[in-house]
């Protein structure tokens, strides 16, 4: 008979070599690499019964810190892939999805939550906060790839894949403002006076703002570091060891969070910062590289864990009410709020209704969740939290997984297309609108 510890080395080996391999071989397919480690979750703890219980609600701090390290290193990984520089117009789809689908999407599961499903104004407003933001771990097939490092490649990024990468950079911390407003509200009540003065201030203007800010300045003072340091060996650890981008990450993150802003921003902003300094240099390849294989070694645990949570009773009591919740809002809050949000912008029909289907929910969602559950008062709904809240995810790993690939193969195939049409060349223009 097998002991757990050796069972355990092996499968984690196992896991790591897949992560390495899946990527390459599932490109195009209908399955991605999440599906597959959530099932693999799932069928594990359900037949190794020695193996300890991944139960979020009881291990309410790990579940809380393994996603957030998750998050914030996906987000740094977002941050320097991004070719685009920052403008308002060059923008423009990602304020579109940030300003208009997201509160919409925010009112619509808030709504669900509270109608349908009977929550309190808390808890539907934490479900509407958890679920709103596309999530930028899970969402790696319809974002973009390496950042490029040659002047003639910064042109490729095609609508899409930018507008679902910015998205997910900065829509998972302008989501917090009503994480917290929903632990005021299970806190302190209903009545505005008690939560309106410190949501406003606090929560939305000062945490953004000090994120913004503090993501700004960190990339400005690591940028410099980077590229332009006096000191060769400075210029040369940063330009050829990856792992300086973890040690940015978690500066940049844990310095924001000192000062109560908002680090998922901070984290975000700093790598776009980084990136703005030598818009082509291959240094951001390396550190790019090296982020990505570490979030895809925490998205490998993460997952594993959510499918094992899964097996042994997360969504064990799931009503119906919930499952047409979890479908409404994947098949229609969403995609209308994606929809509605890009009317008369710089996106065609075909890309439109992509952009607006592709709001992939996961990790952030789990930690969003976690975190207010930790600190608020949630304990007669957070059963019904964590099913709500876990069948979105599994829903989304596997409805946007199945659909993803070969989704996005015939959107670049009608862009080739279109291109060819247009100009009579075999090369396709990346950003023409379809």
């Amino acid at each position: 008979m097998f002991e757990a510890p050796s069972l355990l080395f092996a499968a984690a080996g196992l896991a790591v070599f897949a992560a390495a391999l899946l990527p390459r071989l599932l490109v195009r397919a209908p399955v991605s690499m999440p599906m597959v480690f959530l099932a693999a979750g799932a069928v594990i703890f359900a037949l190794a019964d020695t193996l300890p219980d991944p139960d979020p609600v009881a291990h309410s701090a790990a579940t809380l810190h393994l996603s957030e390290i998750c998050v914030i290193v996906s987000l740094m990984g977002a941050g320097l892939a991004l070719d685009r520089p920052l403008g308002f117009r060059r923008w423009a789809t990602t304020w579109r999805l940030l300003g208009i689908a997201m509160p919409l999407s925010l009112l619509g599961a808030a709504l669900l939550g509270w109608s349908v499903l009977g929550l309190s104004a808390a808890g539907a407003v934490l479900v509407a906060a958890a679920l709103a933001p596309t999530d930028p771990v899970l969402a790696s097939e319809v974002q973009v790839g390496e950042p490029s490092e040659s002047q003639e490649d910064l042109e490729g990024e095609d609508e899409v894949r930018f507008g679902l990468t910015s998205e997910a950079g900065l829509n998972d911390g302008l989501a917090f403002p009503f994480v917290y407003l929903a632990i005021a509200l299970s806190v302190v009540g209903t009545a505005p006076g008690a939560w309106l003065p410190h949501f406003l201030s606090v929560d939305v203007a000062w945490r953004i703002a000090v994120g913004c800010l503090a993501g700004v300045l960190v990339g400005l003072l690591l940028r410099r570091l980077f590229f332009r340091s006096r000191l060769d060996s400075v210029r040369t650890t940063a330009q050829t060891e990856g792992f300086v981008a973890l040690a940015a990450t978690f500066l940049t993150y844990g310095l924001t969070e000192m000062v109560e802003g908002y680090g998922f921003i901070a984290v975000f902003v700093c790598a776009v910062t980084i990136r703005a300094g030598e818009r082509v240099h291959g240094a951001h390849g390396v550190l790019h590289s090296y982020i990505e294989q570490l979030e895809r070694l925490l998205t490998v645990v993460v997952l594993v864990l959510l499918g094992g949570a899964v097996a042994r009773g997360l969504l064990a009591g799931l009503s119906w009410r919930e499952v047409l919740v979890a479908a409404a809002f994947l098949l229609l809050v969403r995609p209308l709020a994606g929809w509605i949000s890009l009317l008369g912008g710089r996106t065609g029909p075909w890309e439109r209704g992509v952009l607006a289907f592709f709001g992939v929910r996961g990790i952030g969602s789990i930690y969003y969740l976690a975190y207010a559950l930790s600190e608020g008062e949630f304990a007669a709904e957070d059963q019904a939290l964590w099913r709500i809240v876990g069948l979105v995810v599994v829903g989304s790993v596997l409805l946007h997984g199945v659909t993803a690939g070969p989704v996005i193969a015939a959107l670049d195939r009608a862009r080739e297309r279109k291109a060819r049409e247009e100009t009579g060349s075999e090369e396709a223009a990346p950003r023409t609108a379809i």
